[in-house]
């Protein structure tokens, strides 16, 4: 997987306020860009007799854009729609999309709007939903308990795809295993989680808010099983020295 254009994730005016204007500037012009690819593909894709999207109409936008901007503008499709439109689209569109945050922009909002009919972005969006479910990633709905009220200490935690470049969005760089850090324990003001990678041994620093929660057992997999019953063996003492302990 590529990695692709920044997204900035906050308005004009906030951008302003941060002297981040260039950064909004960019990226608001791929997603008015993103928006308009979606709906030359949606028109290259659609099967007039059958009155229908053909198969991988979303790969194209998606090998572009990435799933972070693809579904930012599809959330901001539905968000714009007026309300006694928006019920028409699939519930699992609509939970999907809901998902992502897209700030209120003023009039910027309306220029990265796909206008190609209901029928058919909703059906962009279950590609788009369908591709993204197959990279297998873990989200909130694959963890236990109340995130706020869990202490991360000695658990395994789900890493926030947000916070991951999109070239490095897979099951084994997800998992984490929480080894210490002020930010383990809900109530602490602190906010950092020392913790290592159970795809590649990799040992980082985080915040907390990094983590979707804490992993379910049931949705451990073999590979991190394995890898995490290494970290927590007891560590063997090295050899004695001279026949003395």
């Amino acid at each position: 997987m590529a990695e692709f254009p920044y997204l900035y994730p906050y308005s004009r005016s906030d951008a302003r306020s941060m002297n981040e204007e260039q950064r909004w500037q960019d990226s608001f012009r791929n997603n008015v860009q993103c928006a308009r690819d979606i709906e030359q593909a949606i028109n290259q894709f659609y099967d007039e007799e059958a009155d229908r999207l053909k198969p991988g109409c979303a790969e194209a936008v998606l090998e572009k854009w990435g799933f972070k901007r693809t579904r930012f503008v599809l959330a901001n499709t539905l968000k714009q729609e007026l309300p006694q439109y928006r019920h028409q689209y699939a519930q699992e569109s609509q939970d999907w999309c809901q998902k992502v945050y897209v700030p209120p922009d003023g009039k910027y909002n309306r220029y990265f709007t796909v206008d190609r009919g209901i029928g058919l972005t909703d059906s962009f969006i279950g590609q788009t939903r369908e591709m993204y479910q197959a990279l297998g990633l873990f989200g909130p709905e694959h963890c236990e308990g109340n995130l706020h009220e869990q202490d991360f200490t000695g658990r395994v935690l789900a890493i926030s795809p947000d916070v991951l470049r999109e070239d490095c969005w897979s099951p084994k760089n997800m998992l984490w295993y929480a080894e210490g850090g002020f930010g383990c324990s809900p109530t602490s003001v602190g906010r950092a989680v020392y913790a290592t990678c159970l795809g590649d041994g990799e040992e980082a620093r985080w915040n907390r808010t990094d983590f979707v929660g804490v992993l379910k057992e049931e949705f451990l997999p073999d590979w991190a099983r394995e890898k995490l019953e290494e970290i927590q063996a007891p560590k063997q003492d090295g050899p004695s020295m001279g026949g003395m302990s």
